[in-house]
C-alpha cells in the first residue's frame, strides 16, 4: 500500500466513523433515555442518541490535528448534508402511501422522535463542532503546536456544553419532544437534562485524552507526517 493510499484509508475511516455515527445518532435520537447511574450524586440520564455521540469529536479532532482545520471543516459540512438527507427520507416515507393492511405506527413513531431530534441537532450540529474545530485550532496556535490535551479537552469540553444545551433548549421548545412533566417547573428539569447530559459527554471527553494521544502518534509515523504539529494540508506533494 502507498502513503498516499494509507492517507487516503485513513481519512476514509474516521469520516465514516463520523458520518456513520451522525445516521446512528438522528434515527435513534430521542427513541429512549437511559439511566447511568449517578457521579457524585448527581444522576446521569442521556438519550440513546448521545451514546456514540462524543466519538464524533475525536475523530474531527484527529483530522483537525494530521489533515487540517480545512478538512476537518469540510467534513462538518458533509455531515450537515447527510442530516437534510435523514429528514428527506423519513418525510418522503411519511408521505408516500404505504402497503394496504401494514401497521406504521412504529416507523411514525420513531419519525416524530427522530423529527425532533434532527431538527434540534442540525443547529446543534452546527454550533459545536465549528466551535470544537475553531477552538482546536486556536489553542494549536496558542501552544505552538504542543499540548495535545489541551486543544482535544480545550475544544471539545465547551463544544460539548454548546451542543448538549441547544440540544435540549430546541427539543423541548421547538419540537415538544422531551419527556418533561408539565405539571412540574419546566427550567430545573430542562436544566437537569442539560446538566447530566454534559456530565457524560465531560467523563467521556476527558476519557479520550489517552486514545487521542495514542492514535495521533501512530497515524504520524503510519502516514508519514512530519514533525509534531505538522499537518497534511500543508505536505500535499507527498
Amino acid at each position: 500500500m502507498t502513503l498516499n493510499d494509507r492517507r487516503d484509508l485513513a481519512f476514509l475511516v474516521l469520516a465514516g466513523i463520523f458520518l456513520g455515527t451522525m445516521g446512528m445518532l438522528n434515527i435513534l435520537g430521542l427513541t429512549r433515555f437511559l439511566s447511568l447511574g449517578s457521579i457524585g450524586g448527581w444522576p446521569v440520564v442521556v438519550a440513546v442518541g448521545a451514546l456514540p455521540y462524543p466519538i464524533t469529536f475525536l475523530c474531527t479532532d484527529l483530522i483537525s490535528e494530521i489533515w487540517g482545520e480545512e478538512k476537518a471543516g469540510q467534513l462538518v459540512w458533509v455531515g450537515l448534508l447527510l442530516n437534510g438527507w435523514i429528514v428527506l427520507i423519513l418525510w418522503l416515507g411519511g408521505v408516500l402511501p404505504g402497503l394496504p393492511g401494514s401497521d406504521g405506527s412504529t416507523f411514525f413513531e420513531v419519525r416524530r422522535l427522530a423529527f425532533g431530534a434532527v431538527g434540534a441537532s442540525m443547529v446543534a450540529y452546527l454550533a459545536a463542532q465549528f466551535t470544537d474545530v475553531r477552538l482546536f485550532h486556536f489553542w494549536k496556535r496558542f501552544s505552538g503546536g504542543k499540548a495535545l490535551w489541551l486543544r482535544n479537552n480545550g475544544s471539545t469540553l465547551v463544544s460539548q456544553l454548546v451542543d448538549t444545551s441547544a440540544v435540549v433548549l430546541i427539543s423541548h421548545y421547538a419540537a415538544h419532544v422531551l419527556p418533561v412533566d408539565l405539571g412540574q417547573p419546566v427550567l430545573p428539569q430542562l436544566g437537569s437534562f442539560i446538566a447530566s447530559g454534559y456530565l457524560f459527554k465531560l467523563v467521556a471527553a476527558l476519557l479520550d485524552t489517552l486514545p487521542f494521544y495514542l492514535l495521533v502518534a501512530w497515524l504520524r509515523r503510519w502516514l508519514e507526517v512530519p514533525g509534531a504539529g505538522a499537518e497534511l494540508g500543508a505536505d500535499r506533494g507527498a
